[in-house]
């Protein structure tokens, strides 16, 4: 496996985001933490419907970033649907149920960060 750099890294975000909305998660939020962070360059963020929809939006993030090359390096949380986590690494995707999201509020803790809307 080659190397990502951080350009790579953003169309894999935005392609997570895109899948979110297109599967009807609400709240999508993508948060570029490059230079802020030392163990990401992305989060995304979504808000999903139920367990079931959390893990077919997670499902389909995966295949998308396999086919651009990225691995995944971690799940959890995929059984229970509450907060699925994915971690490409460079590209983190948190899909909350609407409880835990208001709970962790990640977005707060990142508020310094720039937010890229779905479409950039």
């Amino acid at each position: 496996m080659t190397k990502k750099t951080r350009t790579e890294d953003k169309p894999l975000a935005l392609d997570a985001a895109r899948i979110a909305r297109e599967k009807n998660c609400t709240d999508i939020t993508v948060i570029d933490l490059t230079g802020i962070s030392p163990v990401t360059n992305y989060f995304v963020i979504a808000t999903g419907t139920s367990a079931r929809q959390a893990r077919t939006v997670a499902d389909e993030i995966s295949v998308e970033a396999k086919k651009q090359g990225h691995k995944r390096f971690g799940i959890a949380g995929y059984d229970r649907g509450l907060w699925i986590l994915l971690d490409f690494v460079s590209v983190v995707v948190h899909i909350f149920a609407p409880d835990q999201r208001e709970y962790y509020n990640l977005e707060m803790l990142w508020g310094d960060a720039k937010r890229l809307t779905i479409d950039d």
